[in-house]
């Protein structure tokens, strides 16, 4: 399915979750890309806080949108998102967590085992 995005990264993007999730037969792949693929107003936006309510200390989580800076995080966690808030990135490493681009997330965890989409 070819994707109407003027935004190459995007794109370029949500045609790798789609190989990786036909090669890897991962649907965690090919959920995040049908919605990376979908209207940018309906993207997902999640804050820090929501984070912090729904995750234990060493999860990997990823969000398919942008994860802002709104609250606090009290333990480390693992987020991939397409994009972040220069402040919750900041938030999330001071928590000694990290931050990913969903590519390096799916590069690193080809499988997607013990990954949680939040948002």
């Amino acid at each position: 399915m070819k994707s109407n995005k003027s935004n190459i990264q995007l794109v370029k993007l949500v045609e790798e979750l789609r190989k990786q999730g036909s090669v890897e037969q991962v649907n965690l792949w090919k959920a995040l890309a049908n919605e990376l693929d979908g209207s940018t107003r309906h993207r997902r936006v999640v804050n820090i806080y929501k984070l912090n309510q729904h995750t234990k200390p060493e999860d990997t989580v990823v969000v398919p949108g942008k994860v802002l800076s709104v609250g606090e995080i009290d333990h480390k966690i693992n987020v991939a998102a397409f994009n972040f808030s220069a402040l919750a990135k900041e938030k999330i490493l001071k928590a000694h967590g990290n931050t990913l681009s969903i590519d390096e997330l799916m590069k690193l965890n080809p499988k997607g085992k013990g990954i949680k989409i939040i948002g």
